[in-house]
């Protein structure tokens, strides 16, 4: 819990400041930030559970081998493949939540943040106004300014609008202004209300200044057009029965993430070892390399599938038994409480032997 804690935080704190920077420009409202947030979030957490997982037992176990558990449990019988049984059913619940998010809840929040965000970028223009600065309307017609919002009325206050649709070049500016829509026709509308309308060039004998009580501002959207949703959101069954290199390169890394976890449950035992005289750091910072080069090595073959390079999942699986025989082999030497890699030394050569070779 610790871990996922740290994990999401940083992760958090990441994502918010790039959806803010969008809110600042006016792409997005503000109070969409947390939404497209929280969906992000969960599109990405079939990667982020199998690194907690891993990086959670790595510390876990340490713990036990720096404080001599490890040690009183060896010395009763009880080995580090004793705990293959307990870890194996743990790793199923694990493993089972990541399926979970990877073929369902993933590709699910992905089509929701796609159109929700697609919903924001085709809105109206003053979606994104944000108070305090002028903002350039979605499709450059336009320029808008709000000094301020008061959120017990719902009304934008000191308004001021520029708008290249106007039959007349010209400004409003309005002390109160708030949106409604139009029931029957669903159009919406921006409503100023005790302002005045500049029209025309300052100093020509057409210009004119008109003070109203109520002016109402159609607020023209763009027109929408019919979602394509992107690859990482398409269906499941889309993904399997399709021909496209690309979708079947999806389907397969989605299988990949799943299969993932058990393999780093065997690098987790085998790497839990704390050696004294090399600190306590040097199983982690080998678990570390050896995951990152597993997650590089799969995307490497989903690469080649998506490239057309390879027409099934022959990559994908190539990559899962190296790895399991390499974590087994790790395995087998930490329950034998051998050197991960076996050492090459140079046999030292008898008097008699060194006196033949000088002959």
């Amino acid at each position: 819990m610790a871990v996922t804690f740290v994990i999401i935080s940083i992760f958090l704190v990441l994502r918010v400041m790039g959806f803010l920077s969008q809110a600042a420009e006016g792409v997005i409202p503000v109070d969409a930030v947390l939404n497209l947030v929280l969906l992000k979030m969960v599109s990405y957490l079939d990667l982020l559970l199998p690194l907690m997982f891993y990086i959670s037992l790595i510390m876990v176990l340490n713990r036990w081998y720096s404080d001599h558990e490890m040690a009183v449990l060896a010395s009763a019988g009880v080995g580090v493949m004793h705990f293959l049984k307990p870890l194996s059913l743990l790793a199923f619940v694990i493993t089972a939540l990541i399926a979970f998010f990877s073929f369902y809840l993933t590709p699910l929040s992905i089509a929701s943040g796609y159109a929700l965000e697609q919903e924001y970028r085709q809105s109206n223009e003053v979606s994104g106004v944000v108070t305090g600065r002028f903002v350039e309307g979605k499709d450059g017609n336009g320029v808008y300014f709000v000094e301020d919002y008061n959120r017990k009325t719902g009304n934008y206050e000191n308004v001021f609008v520029y708008r290249a649709s106007f039959e007349r070049e010209g400004v409003v500016v309005a002390k109160t202004a708030y949106r409604t829509e139009d029931e029957k026709t669903q159009d919406q509308f921006l409503v100023l209300q005790n302002g005045s309308r500049y029209e025309g060039n300052p100093g020509s004998p057409d210009y004119r200044v008109v003070d109203f009580e109520t002016y109402a501002l159609r607020l023209e959207p763009k027109t929408r057009k019919k979602l394509s949703f992107p690859i990482r959101a398409r269906s499941n069954t889309e993904l399997r029965h399709s021909e496209d290199p690309r979708m079947l390169s999806e389907w397969y890394w989605r299988v990949a993430k799943v299969f993932s976890l058990p393999v780093l449950v065997l690098f987790a035992l085998a790497f839990c070892h704390v050696d004294s005289r090399r600190g306590k750091s040097s199983g982690m910072v080998a678990a570390f390399i050896v995951f990152l080069s597993y997650s590089q090595m799969l995307g490497y073959a989903v690469a080649l599938i998506k490239k057309g390079q390879a027409s099934d999942a022959t990559p994908v699986v190539l990559v899962h038994c190296f790895y399991f025989i390499l974590a087994c082999y790790f395995l087998y030497r930490r329950n034998y409480n051998l050197p991960m890699l076996p050492e090459l030394r140079l046999r030292k050569k008898s008097p008699n032997q060194a006196a033949g070779a000088a002959v």
